[in-house]
């Protein structure tokens, strides 16, 4: 039987499903933030260098790495037809080596890189002396080696996009292997956290309990506020999507996030997250300055959060909780409005019982996946008990603070029939305690807020809330 001519395959953009440059990046920005500045010294001696100096530091895993089925797939039938699988690229050999092991498919490695002025030996000058006269087959993205492509008996081109397939037209043999995937609008809608929004509806806590709804000046700043906020949040939740990369991965629901799952490209989520930044300041640009410190602030602290306090244990959980409130005081200065102490206090600890929450279905999670610390946290699963006895006690402490401010002299000033304001104590109750008994049951999405937001007694709760506000008769 006659050989099959060898197959060659550069794994990035074919059978990666991502940018093994940007990954390789985004880890070194994560565990070694404050060596950012390195990343600019490295790139001004050219891309090479800055992929050469970035993967010796840091290599992604690559067995938890989106792959194009389609194409494992094809090569999987190449390989069982007795056809020689060669990896090449342009990395070094540790980082080819790397990419081939987790898949049973490369009959063996060809791996080089040039130095930063142009000079070293090439991929194509490595090809032929690895196969001399021997015709082979090429298999990339579009983005390979030139060189090689035109030495190859023939060229596959794997989700490669319009132009490339357009340049490499004079190539004997061209084969295309699927156009480049554009993500879909529901992967940036994900992306993006649209579901989330509604937590800036806490914007709206200081004129609601001020009782100053009816101010139209006062609600068109609370409108611009809202949609700074809204554009600030989806761009840290693409940030802390793209530092999280590693430990979305190996989490049971996290890992089918566009990002990690490679149905949006890192290039496109590292551009998106400077625009939505700007957009959203420019939006909240002609509110007050106050508004605009605090908000400035709040991308402070999540960028901290999404760069290393979120790996604190305990002191994670107080940031998230404080990152609420301080939605609740940038809504008083957007309409100047002052922040009572009562509905500070009362949502610290709703919202610390909330994070704890978060942090309890996570470790239930990781408890259940045999593993002993919750992915990208600073938690062991043995800490799962005392998790639960602080967020469900933090829950109780906020309707207490909330007994006692109905209890104020000053609501009687608020309302005209306060005494219907107790209702609300047994009813938060409920509801606190049903989202803990629902979470030790497993039955709570890990973020408790999108929870309330698709729970139909949650929405229930929040009409009984109103109807005891309306029964209170607001002055």
């Amino acid at each position: 039987m006659t050989k099959q001519v060898p197959l060659c395959v550069d794994p990035e953009g074919t059978l990666f499903r991502t940018n093994i440059l940007l990954e390789s990046l985004l880890l070194f920005l994560t565990r070694r933030p404050f060596s950012f500045w390195l990343i600019g010294i490295w790139l001004l001696r050219g891309k090479a260098v800055l992929g050469r100096e970035l993967m010796a530091r840091e290599l992604p895993d690559f067995a938890a790495l989106p792959v194009n089925p389609d194409f494992l797939a094809f090569l999987k039938r190449q390989r069982d037809d007795g056809r020689d699988l060669v990896l090449v690229t342009s990395r070094d050999r540790q980082t080819a080596a790397a990419m081939a092991k987790p898949f049973d498919l490369f009959e063996s490695l060809v791996s080089g890189r040039k130095a930063a002025d142009g000079t070293g030996t090439g991929l194509a000058a490595l090809l032929q002396e690895r196969f001399g006269a021997q015709p082979y087959d090429y298999a990339d993205s579009g983005k390979g080696d030139p060189a090689v492509r035109l030495a190859a008996r023939k060229l596959i081109l794997v989700t490669a996009p319009d132009g490339a397939v357009q340049d490499a037209q004079t190539v004997p043999g061209l084969e295309k292997m699927a156009g480049e995937p554009l993500p879909h609008w529901r992967d940036w809608a994900r992306a993006l956290r649209l579901y989330q929004w509604p937590k800036n509806l806490l914007l709206l806590a200081p004129l609601m309990f001020a009782h100053a709804w009816n101010d139209t000046t006062k609600l068109a700043a609370l409108a611009l506020a809202l949609a700074g906020f809204c554009l600030c949040a989806s761009s840290v939740y693409i940030l802390n999507d793209l530092l999280d990369l590693a430990a979305d991965r190996h989490h049971p629901t996290k890992r089918h996030r566009p990002f990690a799952a490679g149905k949006i490209p890192l290039g496109f989520g590292l551009l998106a997250a400077p625009l939505l930044l700007i957009a959203s300041f420019l939006v909240v640009a002609g509110l007050p300055v106050a508004f605009w410190l605090s908000f400035a602030l709040y991308y402070v602290l999540t960028l901290g959060y999404s760069l290393r306090l979120k790996q604190i244990a305990i002191l994670d959980v107080l940031l998230l909780a404080g990152l609420y409130s301080l939605r609740v005081i940038a809504g008083g200065l957007a309409v100047q409005i002052h922040v009572t102490d009562w509905l500070l206090a009362f949502s610290l600890f709703l919202f610390l019982s909330l994070a704890f929450v978060k942090r309890f279905t996570e470790l239930q999670s990781a408890r259940d996946a045999n593993q002993s610390q919750a992915a990208g946290r600073g938690y062991l699963t043995s800490d799962i008990h005392l998790v639960s006895s602080m967020g469900v006690s933090c829950g109780y402490l906020s309707v207490l603070v909330l007994a006692f401010y109905i209890n104020n002299p000053a609501v009687a000033v608020l309302y005209q029939r306060p005494a219907a304001l107790w209702l609300a104590c047994p009813v938060l109750l409920y509801w606190i305690s049903r989202i803990w008994l629902l979470a030790h049951r497993q039955r709570l999405h890990e973020d408790p807020v999108v929870f309330t937001l698709k729970d139909w007694q949650s929405w229930l709760v929040g009409l009984i809330f109103l109807l005891i506000a309306a029964a209170a008769s607001p002055v």
